[in-house]
């Protein structure tokens, strides 16, 4: 098993949260949740086609399908112990476990799941309302002992990444206040902004986000 990766990232990719680390001179395709993507450095390749910056570790968890080996990362050991009690839930894939965790921290889902707040967990895209519901009855008990000292919850509970489309300026902006004026909460739009195309026209991101809100 891969616990671990060390090393320089010498490429992300912001619509699909992954980056490629190299270790040694092998590159790592890791998916990670946004709230980690927000605290990685950008990758940056010199003329001579090396990476610059400095190394970075993440840790790892490694999913053996029967037609593909994939990498989740996480920003920190806590964070990653959260994704593996979320697959242990029936129906929770790692998928879905991304999801979750890139709309909380991991003190604030377990803020969520004190509280019974499945509401707020199955705003996450992909994850409805029974699997929310199952997490919160699953994972009570062992939440509160991974994680004793809860965050507040609310809006308090957002990951810095969802929080950050919040304080956004410019088409980010004007998109989130237009959803927000047809209802959805902040929480929502920032679970369904987190792939919008930042490059695109404001009408364009809109769309994306309802799209995923009416899927989630």
């Amino acid at each position: 098993m891969i616990e671990t990766l060390y090393g320089k990232i010498i490429e992300t990719d912001p619509l699909s949260y992954s980056v490629i680390i190299e270790c040694a001179g092998v590159g790592y395709k890791t998916t990670v949740s946004a709230n980690t993507f927000s605290k990685l450095p950008q990758s940056s390749l010199l003329a001579d086609g090396t990476a610059s910056g400095s190394p970075i570790r993440i840790y790892t968890h490694m999913a053996v399908k029967e037609d593909a080996v994939e990498l989740y990362g996480f920003y920190s050991r806590q964070e990653l112990e959260a994704f593996k009690l979320l697959i242990s839930v029936s129906g929770v894939g790692p998928k879905a476990g991304m999801s979750i965790l890139s709309l909380f921290t991991p003190s604030g889902l377990s803020a969520a799941i004190a509280s019974g707040d499945s509401k707020s967990i199955s705003r996450a895209p992909g994850v409805g309302p029974k699997t929310a519901a199952r997490v919160v009855l699953e994972l009570k008990d062992k939440f509160a002992k991974l994680f004793p000292t809860l965050a507040e919850g609310g809006d308090g509970a957002l990951s810095e990444a969802a929080s950050s489309v919040f304080n956004a300026t410019g088409k980010l902006a004007d998109a989130q206040t237009a959803l927000q004026a047809l209802g959805y909460s902040r929480s929502e739009t920032a679970a369904a902004m987190r792939n919008v195309d930042v490059n695109a026209d404001v009408e364009t991101i809109i769309k994306q986000a309802l799209n995923a809100l009416l899927k989630s």
